[in-house]
């Protein structure tokens, strides 16, 4: 945790907040706070700033917090993933989150296997608590949207041509003829198959919507692996 995210039940006033759980266990463990220490603190999707530990026992931690810098700026990235192996999407939801992406488009593909989109893993509050450590880990406070579009054709078809506006629409394929550009200026929309990638269908339909088919190099990589891989080489 190299930022202790605050939320608006934390505070007592406008700058005096209260940590308790995980995050207290976090600070006295870790961080080894005392009184008087001053912690990197964050406002969730507002500003970062200072704590200074007021009190400190094994029940509560309480700050004074000054809130005055700007979290950093987003990645411009949207990514449209077909949905895969839930506890996959934990790691991707959390690796996203520390990276700046701040709009993930979570889809049906025809290789997805049906049953995940039954997963409990998939509640908004299990992938909530794991864009928190991803912003805890990379200094942020901006949570990600994360929408999830359980019908591709109508996905594709009525909302990706107004989602791509803007910026360079990619389809990740590793078959592909033309290697990922590298070091990209402006907004990228990129879209990534399920485990097998994505079929014939589906391309051709990405492609008629204005996406490009690229290839990322020889290796195949799990798609946990695969996002920030990308990440680092279009950005």
């Amino acid at each position: 945790m190299n930022l202790v995210l605050l939320f608006e039940q934390d505070f007592t006033d406008a700058t005096h907040a209260v940590l308790t759980g995980r995050r207290l266990e976090h600070v006295t463990t870790v961080h080894r706070a005392k009184p008087g220490d001053t912690l990197r603190v964050g406002m969730l999707n507002g500003k970062m700033g200072e704590g200074m530990v007021r009190k400190l026992d094994s029940v509560s931690c309480e700050m004074e917090v000054v809130l005055d810098k700007d979290p950093p700026p987003p990645l411009p990235l949207t990514l449209l993933l077909a949905l895969p192996r839930p506890k996959a999407l934990r790691r991707i939801v959390e690796s996203a989150a520390a990276l700046g992406i701040k709009n993930l488009f979570v889809m049906e593909a025809w290789r997805v296997e049906k049953s995940f989109w039954e997963s409990p893993l998939l509640a908004e509050a299990e992938l909530a608590r794991h864009c928190v450590l991803g912003l805890e880990q990379a200094c942020d406070t901006m949570m990600p949207s994360i929408r999830f579009k359980r019908r591709f054709k109508p996905f594709v078809e009525d909302e990706v041509g107004e989602l791509i506006q803007g910026s360079k629409p990619l389809v990740a394929h590793p078959y592909a003829h033309n290697p990922c550009p590298r070091g990209v200026e402006g907004a990228v929309t990129l879209a990534i198959g399920p485990e097998g990638g994505f079929v014939p269908y589906e391309l051709e339909l990405l492609r008629q919507h204005g996406f490009e088919e690229v290839n990322f190099g020889r290796r195949i990589l799990r798609t946990e692996w695969f996002v920030p891989a990308a990440v680092g080489r279009l950005f």
